[in-house]
């Protein structure tokens, strides 16, 4: 709790968690400001912006609302970036914790299954993946998830072993406490607070990777996406540009406030260390 009240005191912190919290609260909004299918067609095509009052963003090339598209595009950036970065961080901690508490044969194989993950670009993983399996977005947050787990295993482990030879680990041992219980109750959750910092990474990369396969067509095409809107926009880029530049805008501000944040816990972090 000390922890996450210090992480709005940084300019950062605040300016990133600013808005986010506007840019969920638009998500959060979309049914109730836009309850129709985002995906119907409520106008003429390519109405540009400001003309219409009742579509302050236009309409794209179908007559589908822009802002609407906008809103409900906000839900699924942020439900696939939070969904994909807490599978990736249980993954990465549990790989991680099991191989750095138990060590010899058991930390040699895990980290080899790391490092296979690691070598294959995480784009071209889930690419990959979402192109086999198919696209939807469960199978989206999958392919991102197994793309971006390594780097929670790598420092979840560093961080066991050098948690793993503390006194009140050696304490547990002599109690005759389960070394699984040890390895998650006692070490896991003194690990965990570098591993979150690195979460801010995660969610952004996810965001960013889910738009690359929308915007290749290998999103979830039940759903608007940020991604599917700019590649919307590119077949009439020379006349209708805001098609592209509006949500291209708005993943830029949805991934600036994610690494702000990242910087305003990395200070809180290092203020806890500094003053325990």
């Amino acid at each position: 709790m000390r922890l996450l009240r210090q992480i709005p005191r940084s300019p950062e912190g605040f300016l990133g968690l600013l808005i986010l919290v506007t840019i969920a609260a638009a998500g959060i909004a979309a049914p109730f400001l836009f309850p129709k299918d985002p995906l119907s067609i409520v106008g003429a095509p390519l109405i540009p912006p400001f003309i219409d009052s009742a579509l302050p963003f236009g309409t794209d090339s179908l007559g589908r609302d822009v802002l609407a598209g906008l809103f409900h595009g906000a839900r699924i950036s942020l439900a696939v970036g939070i969904s994909a970065a807490a599978a990736a961080i249980f993954i990465g901690t549990v790989m991680g914790t099991l191989a750095g508490f138990a060590g010899g044969l058991i930390d040699e194989a895990l980290m080899r299954v790391t490092d296979a993950f690691q070598i294959v670009p995480s784009f071209l993983l889930a690419l990959a993946f979402v192109s086999t399996i198919g696209a939807s977005t469960p199978i989206v947050v999958l392919a991102i998830a197994l793309g971006a787990w390594a780097d929670p295993a790598r420092l979840t482990r560093a961080q066991v072993l050098s948690i793993r030879e503390r006194d009140y680990v050696a304490s547990a041992r002599t109690i005759g406490m389960h070394p699984l219980e040890i390895a998650f109750r006692q070490i896991l959750p003194n690990a965990l607070p570098p591993v979150m910092a690195l979460a801010a990474i995660i969610v952004a990369g996810a965001i960013l990777t889910e738009a690359a396969l929308s915007f290749l067509g290998l999103g979830d095409p039940n759903v608007v996406t940020w991604g599917s809107m700019i590649a919307e926009g590119r077949n009439v880029l020379r006349s209708a540009a805001y098609l592209s530049i509006i949500p291209g805008l708005g993943l830029l501000v949805t991934v600036l406030g994610v690494y702000l944040l990242g910087e305003g816990i990395n200070k809180a972090l290092a203020a806890r260390v500094e003053n325990p």
